[in-house]
């Protein structure tokens, strides 16, 4: 078993615009917590080529799984907002033992706009 996955990173910003970024990560060591690799995550918008300013500097700090390969995938525009308790990821969880495999996809998001999202899910046009 490879411990080297490509993970895409769904990088919201606004959840009422459907303001998002899929972001790819190749070789992506699955024994590192998630809270590693949010930070590097964080890390590498900053500096990523493409990425519009506001994804850059953005306070990110919640990870959860979208869709695993070969699993069903979400009818959501932006991310499924069920399973929480199942999804949203540990910080202190490595990446494999939280359910993460070789072409997950995740998405990472500010906890606080997800809630209030959560209470009105209204989109705004």
């Amino acid at each position: 078993m490879s411990d080297q996955a490509v993970l895409t990173v769904r990088l919201i910003r606004s959840f009422e615009h459907r303001n998002f970024k899929p972001v790819v990560f190749k070789g992506v060591d699955l024994e590192q917590t998630v809270e590693q690799f949010i930070s590097f995550v964080k890390q590498d918008a900053l500096t990523r080529a493409g990425l519009p300013p506001p994804f850059k500097k953005f306070d990110y700090d919640t990870m959860k799984i979208i869709h695993q390969a070969h699993g069903a995938k979400a009818n959501e525009l932006v991310m499924s907002l069920e399973d929480d308790e199942k999804l949203i990821l540990s910080g202190d969880c490595r990446l494999r033992a939280c359910g993460v495999a070789n072409e997950t996809e995740l998405a990472l998001f500010k906890m606080s706009d997800y809630e209030t999202f959560k209470a009105n899910p209204q989109m705004a046009w």
